[in-house]
């Protein structure tokens, strides 16, 4: 259920090993994070779950959830922007665009509907009330 495009390849570690002066790293990182980079906690209790997702980085409107049942999919749209300001001259120039995105299941069906979604801080935090038999739904982040 986890998917992503990533930047590493067998080669490029194997390179960044023989020969460590002709690896550059981007200057901003490593790039594009993995999905097990998308930390996640997972508690329940009598009425429902709560979840929280470590997704610093990333702007409240590129984050996506959405929930089918008992499977909750994440997604993030990962984006580094430079700025150039006035009287600078870019020398060089590194930034990296790409998603993330993970899915896990519950033990129980979610309640959907009732579902809420809040993103503060670089945590998205998810409250998923426990219900029997519920459509998928796309959450708005507050």
């Amino acid at each position: 259920m986890n998917s992503l495009v990533t930047r590493s390849s067998l080669l490029d570690d194997f390179f960044k090993d023989i020969a460590p002066g002709f690896y550059v790293r981007p200057l901003h990182g490593e790039g594009v994070p993995s999905p097990s980079q998308i930390k996640v906690d997972v508690k329940e209790t009598d009425a429902g779950y709560t979840v929280n997702a470590e997704i610093p980085g990333v702007s409240r409107q590129d984050i996506h959830v959405s929930v089918e049942n008992n499977v909750v999919s994440l997604s993030a749209e990962v984006r580094q922007h430079d700025e150039k300001r006035e009287g600078e001259r870019v020398l060089r120039s590194e930034r990296y665009f790409g998603s993330v995105s993970r899915s896990f299941q519950l033990p129980g069906d979610v309640d959907a509907g009732r579902a809420k979604a809040k993103y503060d801080n670089g945590v998205l935090v998810l409250t998923l009330p426990k219900k029997v038999g519920t459509a998928g739904q796309r959450l708005n982040i507050e």
